[in-house]
């Protein structure tokens, strides 16, 4: 895995990775909470009691909107000032009909 960008706010993280055709996402994900919370655990005392959630959303996106998606994984600062990432999903989903 190659992670091309990375960034989030508060409540989620967003990540841009480029995976080898023979890692699936389903095996990637856990791959990276498990490494990332034993990271954390080990760095940051204090912060014992982390844990990820138990789901996760993936996208695919094509090499074309990689500078785009770039660019929106580093705003996401900004960006959720305006739109709180609860109503963004659920409108991704709805635009993707993946909700009523």
């Amino acid at each position: 895995m190659v992670a091309i960008a990375v960034g989030g706010v508060a409540d989620h993280v967003h990540l841009l990775l480029s995976l080898p055709s023979t890692v699936p996402i389903a095996k990637a994900v856990p791959l990276l909470k498990s490494g990332s919370s034993k990271w954390i655990h080990e760095n940051f005392p204090q912060s014992r009691g982390f844990s990820w959630q138990q789901g996760y959303g993936a996208f695919s996106v094509s090499i074309s909107q990689q500078e785009k998606t770039v660019a929106y994984i580093h705003a996401q600062a900004k960006h959720h000032e305006r739109v709180s990432s609860a109503e963004e999903f659920r409108k991704f989903l709805m635009a993707h009909a993946m909700l009523p």
